[in-house]
Parts: C-alpha cells; structure tokens; sequence
C-alpha cells in the first residue's frame, strides 16, 4: 500500500504539525510505503507562471511540464491512497495547497484529455483532514462544513478518486477537550485505507 501526504502547514509547532506526525506513527504500524509531499518545507511553488498559465489557459498539452510539477504527479501515480492535511483558513485550505491543484492538476492530466496527453491514474481512496478553530457543530451551522466538502471532494478530488472523505478537526481553540477525540479518529484511519486493498 503506497500513501502520499500531501502536507500544508508552515509551523513545525503547530497543531496540524502533531497531527502529522500521528498520522505517520499510525501508517508506521502498517509497513506501508509512506511519502509525504511537505509543501512549505520544499518550498513548492504555489503559483502559476505566465508559460504555465499559457499551456493551461490555451489547453496546450503539447507544452512542456515544470519539473516540481511532474515530480508531483509521479507521486500521484505511486499512490493507492492521498491524504490532503492542512488547517482551515479563511474557510479554505491554505494558498500553498490550493496553488498545489492549480499546478499539479495541469491540463491534459488531471483534466482536458486528448490523444496525446498522460491522464491522471484514479486514485482508489481520497482523505482530507483539516484542523479548524470552530467546533464542527458550528462550522455546520454556518454551512462552512458544507462548503468545503463540497469544494474539496466533489471538485478537487471529483471523480479522481474512487472513495473520499472529509474528516474536519474542529474545535482546536478548546484543544485540551479535543484532542484525544482527534487523534482517536487519527487511529481509525488505517482501518479505513484497509477497506480499498484489493
């Protein structure tokens, strides 16, 4: 079973970071293959260059792909399960992550097909995990919760994954009385990528 991580957090002390790394000594237990796309760590490039914007804009398949790019969808490829992990910010996932789709999903791969291009592989299971401040009653509430599942799942994933879920995080302003919930539901998660193996 191969896992990508794909990771969106600056601070290496911050909450999501914990998350992290419990996610990682969960998926240790299984000897599974565990690459983790840390995306401010690298560096990566979250935004569009006007050559990029051509190729994209244009449908120009026949133009070359940037390095960083296709290093991303090799991983994309080696995956049987992708785990997008990143604090709710301003109702979204950060900038960093949301350029990562607008990059990585190039035309001609992860959409816009033709005879020429390589097309995205579907991926069997798609987990997104956020940690947010507002409790989750609350963020369903004001219909926040809804609006990122739906961006994130039934756009960004789509029909690119056999299987997705959302798993929100919530409440991480009141961390102490939440934080044993959370990484209980950390601990299912090899369950649920178990239920995918063929």
């Amino acid at each position: 079973m191969n896992i990508l991580i794909v990771y969106a957090h600056p601070s290496r002390k911050s909450y999501t970071f914990q998350v992290l790394e419990k996610l990682k000594s969960v998926l240790a237990l299984e000897k599974w293959n565990v690459e983790v796309s840390d995306l401010y760590a690298s560096n990566f490039n979250s935004d569009m260059s006007e050559e990029e914007y051509e190729r994209e804009g244009f449908g120009r398949t026949e133009l070359p792909i940037s390095a960083d790019v296709w290093s991303e969808q090799e991983k994309i490829e080696r995956a049987d399960c992708i785990i997008f992990l990143y604090p709710v910010w301003w109702s979204d996932c950060p900038a960093k992550l949301k350029g990562w789709f607008d990059r990585v999903y190039s035309v001609g791969y992860a959409y816009g097909q033709n005879e020429t291009s390589r097309k995205m592989k579907t991926i069997p299971l798609g987990l997104v995990i956020c940690t947010a401040g507002h409790p989750n009653d609350f963020l369903h509430e004001i219909e926040i919760a809804q609006s990122m599942e739906k961006v994130m799942l039934h756009d960004r994933l789509g029909k690119r994954f056999e299987n997705k879920e959302m798993i929100i995080l919530g409440g991480t302003l009141d961390l102490e009385n939440v934080m044993e919930k959370h990484f209980d539901q950390i601990n299912q998660i090899p369950e649920k990528i178990k239920t995918i193996k063929q």
